[in-house]
């Protein structure tokens, strides 16, 4: 049972620290996917909920619409901290919302979600100026997105929406993030997806942050066999295996002219 409510806020825009990024739009507090490796977890110290991080949801409502001409020529991210296209989009309608008063917006604008109904919105998506669609993929096998992403749409949904969005001339992303050691094939990946994505980024599973517990008792629960593999990593610091697929990924991508772009940070 997800705990819903709305939320009041003064402003849709929050200026961004990311490496690239101006400012974020996060048309929702938490996440309903409850995925297991989630980095923003944190995020629940800014909140009163006793729900665990994945177990409720704020729906933000703001009176003051997008103010789209102060955005022009910066480069936006849907969303940071939270998934715009997560199971209450549906009902809520927040990210349509805000995607039909960026009509106008001359600005660059990522969406970055893990769900197909982001399809629902293709025909606000197609008009906007500057604009990339990432769908985040980090493996093939459904059993382990049962594991980690229990609420979150299959991969094989997500892909077949980057076809849809692709086939509907929409730049698609795919974003491989994060990359679990000895579980994400990203050549398979990158194979099984090619013909409908322009461009890939690929990202490290990065523990240093509330979600290191959750992981390594996952990981000792359904892949026993890689516990000495991430406490190499996780525990003794050791970043030979990072630095060995950093330079795998690139030979490959090159190699086969695949654009990419690596957001490690080992």
């Amino acid at each position: 049972m997800i705990a819903t409510k709305t939320i009041p806020v003064k402003n849709w825009i929050t200026p961004s620290k990311l490496p690239g990024v101006d400012v974020v739009i996060n048309p929702y507090v938490g996440c309903p996917h409850k995925c297991v490796y989630c980095y923003a977890g944190f995020m629940k110290t800014f909140t009163n909920h006793e729900e665990d991080w994945g177990d409720f949801l704020d729906v933000k409502h703001c009176d003051k619409p997008v103010s789209t001409k102060r955005l022009d020529g910066k480069n936006i991210v849907i969303s940071s901290v939270t998934d715009p296209y997560n199971a209450f989009e549906k009902q809520y309608r927040v990210t349509r919302h805000l995607l039909e008063q960026l009509q106008e917006c001359r600005a660059n604008i990522t969406i970055i979600t893990k769900s197909d109904l982001i399809l629902r919105d293709i025909d606000l998506i197609s008009q906007l100026e500057n604009v990339e669609v990432a769908l985040s993929v980090n493996s093939l096998d459904d059993t382990f997105r049962r594991h980690f992403e229990p609420r979150a749409p299959t991969s094989k949904r997500r892909i077949d929406a980057l076809r849809q969005l692709h086939v509907a001339g929409i730049k698609t992303v795919l974003f491989m993030s994060p990359i679990f050691p000895g579980i994400t094939d990203f050549r398979e990946i990158v194979k099984a997806t090619r013909a409908w994505v322009d461009t890939y980024w690929f990202e490290n599973l990065n523990l240093k942050n509330t979600a290191r517990n959750q992981v390594a008792r996952a990981i000792g629960q359904h892949y026993p066999g890689l516990i000495p593999l991430y406490r190499t990593i996780y525990r003794d610091g050791d970043k030979t295996y990072w630095y060995r697929l950093i330079d795998e990924i690139e030979n490959y991508c090159t190699e086969k002219d695949i654009p990419f772009r690596n957001v490690f940070h080992p």
